[in-house]
C-alpha cells in the first residue's frame, strides 16, 4: 500500500480493493464504530477532478435517500480542505464482497434472469424516490457468491426529468435521450438495463447512438439482432423483452421496472416449471 493512505483520518485501512474513475476504493474499518466499510477516496490533482467530486456528492446524497437491499448504501462523506479548497474526499460505503458481472462467472439462463430481476427491483426503488441511475452496465452491478447483487456508482444519478448539460453515460449502454440531452426518466434506466441484459445473454453490445469506431476512426456498421437469433437456447419471450427495452423511442419501451419484473417472473416460473416437469419425467422413466 502506498504511503499516502497513512494520513486517512478516522479509518483503519486494510487493503485496496478497487480502482475507479480517478478514485481508489479500500477495505477499511471505521474507527468510530468499528464497522467494516468500503472507502472511496479521490484526491484533487487536476481541474477535471472537480467533476469527480461532484459525482461523489451526488452518489452520497442519492444513496442516503434509498433503502433497498440491492442498492449499495453510503454512510458518510468527508471533505478534507487546505487553504479553503477541497483537496480530498472520502466516501464511506457499505462493503459488499462481490465482483462485477463483467468479471463474474458464467451464469445459467435462470440465474441471469434472477440477477436482472434484483436489478430491476433496486431501480424501481430509486424511481419511487424520484431518481434515475443513468449508468446501469455490467461494471456497476456486483454479485456475491450467494447470488445476491448490489447496484453501485450512483454518481451520474439525477432527479427524474433532469436535462443534463453534457452527455453522460457509457457508450455501449447509453440511451438515445442521454445522447440527445433530453429529459431523463425511468425509461432511461429501462434502456440501460435492456442493453446490459443484451450483453449478458449474447456477449455482444447493442448498437447505440454513440457508434463504435475502428483504429482508423471509421464507424463500424452494427446490426441489432435479437438475442434468440444469436443464441438458439434463449426463449423468444426473453429475447422480445430485451428488444422492447432497447427501443430508441422511449414510448415503445416497457412502462416501468414493475412491468419488467412481471415479465421476468413469468419467464423464470416457466423455465423452472419446465425443469421440474423434466426431472419428474426422468424419475418416472427410471
Amino acid at each position: 500500500m502506498g504511503k499516502d493512505i497513512l494520513d486517512i483520518g478516522g479509518f483503519s485501512i486494510q487493503k485496496r480493493i478497487g480502482i475507479g474513475a480517478r478514485s481508489t476504493i479500500y477495505l477499511a474499518t471505521s474507527e468510530q464504530d468499528k464497522t467494516i466499510i468500503a472507502l472511496k477516496r479521490v484526491i484533487f490533482e487536476r481541474p477535471e477532478d472537480t467533476r469527480i467530486f461532484e459525482q461523489m456528492e451526488i452518489e452520497f446524497k442519492v444513496a442516503r435517500r434509498i433503502d433497498n437491499p440491492y442498492i449499495r448504501k453510503c454512510y458518510k462523506l468527508k471533505k478534507i480542505r487546505s487553504m479553503f479548497k477541497i483537496t480530498e474526499m472520502l466516501l464511506s460505503m457499505e462493503y459488499f464482497d462481490g465482483i462485477s458481472l463483467e468479471e463474474g462467472p458464467n451464469l445459467s439462463l435462470v440465474d441471469v434472469l434472477l440477477v436482472f430481476r434484483m436489478v430491476a427491483d433496486g431501480l424501481h426503488a430509486m424511481h419511487q424516490m424520484g431518481f434515475v441511475h443513468c449508468d446501469i452496465k455490467p461494471n456497476n452491478i456486483l454479485m456475491d457468491k450467494s447470488g445476491s447483487i448490489k447496484i453501485i456508482d450512483l454518481g451520474q444519478s439525477c432527479k427524474i426529468g433532469t436535462i443534463k448539460k453534457r452527455i453522460q453515460g457509457t457508450p455501449d449502454y447509453i440511451a438515445p435521450e442521454q445522447v440527445n440531452r433530453k429529459p431523463m426518466g425511468p425509461k432511461t434506466d429501462v434502456f440501460n438495463l435492456g442493453a446490459t441484459m443484451y450483453w449478458a445473454l449474447t456477449g455482444r453490445n447493442v448498437p447505440t447512438l454513440i457508434p463504435k469506431k475502428d483504429e482508423m476512426g471509421m464507424i463500424i456498421p452494427q446490426q441489432c439482432r435479437a438475442p434468440h437469433e444469436m443464441r438458439k437456447q434463449i426463449p423468444i419471450g426473453i429475447s422480445k423483452l430485451v428488444m422492447d427495452c432497447v427501443e430508441n423511442d422511449p414510448s415503445q419501451r416497457p412502462m416501468n421496472m414493475m412491468a419488467i419484473i412481471s415479465r421476468l417472473d413469468l419467464m423464470i416460473h416457466s423455465i423452472m416449471g419446465d425443469k421440474i416437469r423434466a426431472n419428474k419425467n426422468g424419475s418416472n422413466n427410471n
